[in-house]
């Protein structure tokens, strides 16, 4: 499996992916908002963008569909049940469905609801496991749920589904915005040395060699894995009298998920 991250440059920080077979040159585009780039950059590898998949709804990860689709003649992936909201749809997709690219290019569906109700996050069947995780986790980050999202939702697509991944897991996730993820977690627990290190090395940085993540990290510097930290209760304290003395992990994480709209 091949994977190239495309930057965008856009106001949204969004970045777009092609994953490629390596045997056939087929890929597939995820989220492939800017259009222009995608294909002149199969257009470059020379590969051939056969299907595209949509992770959800929202147009700053579909409104490059349609120039894709014409330019490549190529099947568009979704959320089974998203329905009008993505125009022209060919496979509707649940949990446990695989994506399959070229000869030798498998990718699982995770049906990962939370930024939005209808959200598709993908897991390779390689070696290395990967993650294009859309706006549901970013590097060091949870996806909002302000359009049409529930963050109950999400706390259960984290903690029942992506923690459960493989530690070696890389992300790929649909924005750029671990440098403010990393200082949101530092102003909850100023003490986490993971973040501490690595916030200097993408302060200003150019988000198109912002470095790729693995789970295992996302666990150390992601202040939405580190439920059970007691700095981290203790801070939420400071905002939310009412907690209890020993907060459940979903409580931690809704807490963390309204400061963080606000932060």
């Amino acid at each position: 499996m091949i994977v190239e991250r495309i930057w965008t440059g856009n106001a949204y920080r969004n970045y777009n992916y092609l994953v490629a077979c390596p045997e056939t040159g087929e890929a597939l585009a995820i989220d492939p908002l800017d259009s222009a780039k995608t294909l002149a950059t199969a257009r470059v590898k020379g590969w051939q963008i056969t299907q595209i998949l949509n992770t959800h709804e929202h147009h700053d990860h579909t409104g490059g569909n349609a120039a894709v689709v014409a330019a490549t003649g190529a099947r568009l992936i979704a959320h089974h049940r998203v329905g009008s909201r993505i125009a022209g749809v060919d496979r509707g997709v649940q949990a446990g469905d695989v994506i399959k690219v070229g000869r030798t290019v498998e990718l699982e569906c995770l049906d990962t609801p939370g930024h939005t109700m209808c959200h598709i996050c993908l897991r390779s069947h390689t070696e290395q496991p990967a993650l294009f995780s859309g706006d549901t986790l970013f590097n060091a980050g949870a996806g909002n749920c302000h359009n049409g999202g529930d963050p109950v939702a999400m706390y259960t697509t984290f903690a029942e589904q992506l923690a459960q991944l493989p530690d070696d897991t890389l992300v790929y996730p649909g924005h750029d915005y671990i440098e403010n993820n990393l200082k949101f977690t530092l102003s909850r627990e100023p003490g986490n040395a993971a973040a501490q290190a690595l916030l200097p090395q993408v302060t200003g940085h150019d988000a198109a060699t912002s470095p790729v993540t693995t789970l295992a990290q996302e666990k150390g510097f992601n202040v939405f894995f580190r439920l059970t930290s007691a700095a981290v209760i203790e801070r939420l304290r400071e905002h939310f009298a009412d907690l209890p003395a020993q907060p459940d992990a979903r409580t931690v994480f809704i807490k963390l998920r309204e400061l963080r709209n606000r932060w």
